[in-house]
């Protein structure tokens, strides 16, 4: 029973177990360790765990933490969004274009003009989505490369071709600022980034685990047919679950326009790979109906670490690529096993 239990144990928790193995490989790596042969030297000598690196590891995993979690409504669903990364330079170009017009504000004014352009954006691509999927029956791979290849061109002719800079400083705010200001670290120790991303992340992840509309989405994920059945509008769920991944995109992508400070039109290109490989490590069925927006967020950090990591140990950028696609594999390998072994 004890042996079993333990199986048990490992099965449900492998990613967590992967990233504590991980943390520690990394921190081995970057520590002097091996040169003075005293483990206890781990924790004063690696480079990894040092204050900065893990302050530092929570702001780059913050774009890709808050793509991820609103690609976990759609891949419950059973659908897939590529747009997102497209979304998010959009909605990062559109912040910059709004604010280059709006100079001299107070903070406040700042971020609702930063939010504001976030919700404008990640609703009108997310019900571009939505209505492709519901009303039109386009499969959601097709509707959301269109809606990437859209969104990727209006930011170049939104932009001229060119990065939107030369807004004020308090727009930098959201997305640059640091709170908890000390003489060691005059700059701030919490980046307001990792606050504003932990609450997105919470209200998100309650939205979906204990409300009636978060039980609705795994029972369409699971069985739309009987879910409909049952009396769900199972096509209003698909529109609103593709609305919120198209927000929660859109605040990916003013958040990183504001850390820059500038708005790229060729930003976030790629990142919709790994926030599906976050989701999917993190334990969201790609088939539909299992999967949680805190789970996900151990795929996010897994990622993160190894970038980080890897750089720290000067290894090349070009193999840090093989690694994340072989783990988007392997994730992929064992969600086809187990949904082999519920058959």
């Amino acid at each position: 029973m004890q042996k079993n239990g333990f199986k048990h144990f490992v099965k449900n928790n492998i990613v967590v177990i992967f990233l504590i193995a991980l943390c520690f490989g990394f921190g081995i790596g970057t520590s002097k360790v091996f040169k003075t042969g005293n483990i206890a030297d781990l924790f004063s000598t690696s480079t990894f765990f040092s204050m900065n690196n893990i302050v530092n590891l929570t702001t780059q995993m913050a774009i890709n933490a808050v793509l991820s979690a609103g690609l976990t409504y759609v891949i419950i669903l059973g659908g897939i969004d590529i747009s997102v990364g497209s979304v998010a330079a959009l909605a990062g170009v559109v912040s910059m274009l709004i604010a280059q017009r709006l100079p001299n504000v107070n903070t406040f004014c700042a971020v609702l003009i930063l939010l504001g352009s976030t919700f404008l954006v990640g609703i009108i691509c997310g019900s571009f989505n939505g209505l492709m999927i519901t009303k039109f029956n386009v499969v959601p791979m097709i509707a959301t490369l269109a809606m990437q290849t859209i969104a990727r061109g209006l930011c170049f002719i939104f932009s001229g071709g060119k990065s939107v800079f030369g807004v004020e400083n308090v727009y930098g705010f959201l997305g640059g600022g640091r709170l908890v200001k000390t003489e060691a670290k005059p700059t701030g120790w919490i980046p307001i980034i990792t606050i504003v991303v932990i609450i997105t992340i919470f209200i998100v992840h309650t939205l979906l685990s204990k409300t009636v509309f978060g039980r609705h989405v795994y029972a369409t994920g699971s069985n739309r047919s009987v879910a409909h059945l049952s009396g769900i509008n199972t096509k209003r769920v698909i529109f609103a679950c593709h609305i919120i991944c198209s927000v929660m995109a859109a605040l990916a992508g003013v958040l990183n326009a504001s850390k820059l400070q500038n708005g790229q039109p060729a930003a976030c290109d790629g990142y919709e790979m790994y926030a599906i490989a976050a989701t999917v490590l993190g334990g969201t069925s790609l088939s539909g109906g299992r999967g949680s927006v805190g789970r996900a967020m151990f795929g996010v950090a897994i990622i993160a670490v190894i970038n980080n990591g890897m750089n720290l140990m000067h290894i090349n950028s070009y193999w840090q690529k093989v690694v994340i696609g072989s783990i988007i594999l392997l994730a992929v390998i064992l969600d086809m096993a187990q949904n082999k072994k519920k058959d």
